[in-house]
């Protein structure tokens, strides 16, 4: 069970830095600000057309929405998570200390976190008592295994429509564990 969960973080970590280096490889090209998540999805549908060497028309107009799905998944588990980031400010700083309260909150680099994951950093910036803490954790674990499990549905979708090499080459390129 912990191998599976190291697993899911590794991959969920490499799904973001290869988000991350996309994006920061646009701004490069001068197109600073935040990323284009469509260019960047439209990036790795392209790389997975290519490096899967798929020709065919008709084979790609099947596989190639499914692969959309994942990636649309994948960015959305993600985006979940976009609170566990904190919203910047947040250091020590002894007594007397504001904590950042007076600097604006960070914006998350895959935009803003969830309703759940919002109002669990309210409850801990408000010291909430143990069970509101408890409420809020149930709530966004229930959120996060319900965007899990759409990820695992559109994976186990390409997955039946992909030839065992091009199966190997998703898990390669994080598409699919």
């Amino acid at each position: 069970m912990h191998i599976l969960k190291l697993n899911r973080s590794l991959i969920l970590g490499g799904v973001a830095a290869l988000t991350l280096l996309t994006s920061h490889q646009l701004m490069a090209q001068g197109r600073g600000g935040p990323p284009d998540f469509a260019e960047i999805k439209q990036r790795r549908v392209e790389a997975a057309q290519e490096q899967m060497e798929i020709t065919n028309k008709e084979d790609w107009k099947a596989i190639e929405p499914l692969i959309g799905k994942v990636i649309d998944a994948q960015m959305d588990v993600m985006r979940a998570g976009a609170g566990m980031f904190g919203r910047g400010g947040r250091r020590g700083g002894g007594e007397g200390a504001n904590n950042g309260a007076d600097r604006p909150p960070r914006r998350n680099f895959f935009g803003e976190p969830s309703a759940s994951m919002t109002a669990l950093r309210d409850a801990i910036d408000s010291k909430a008592s143990t069970a509101d803490l408890k409420a809020k954790l149930a709530a966004v674990r229930a959120e996060t295994k319900a965007r899990e499990d759409k990820l695992e549905a559109a994976r186990k979708d390409l997955r039946d429509v992909l030839t065992v090499r091009q199966e190997a080459i998703a898990v390669s390129m994080g598409l699919l564990q």
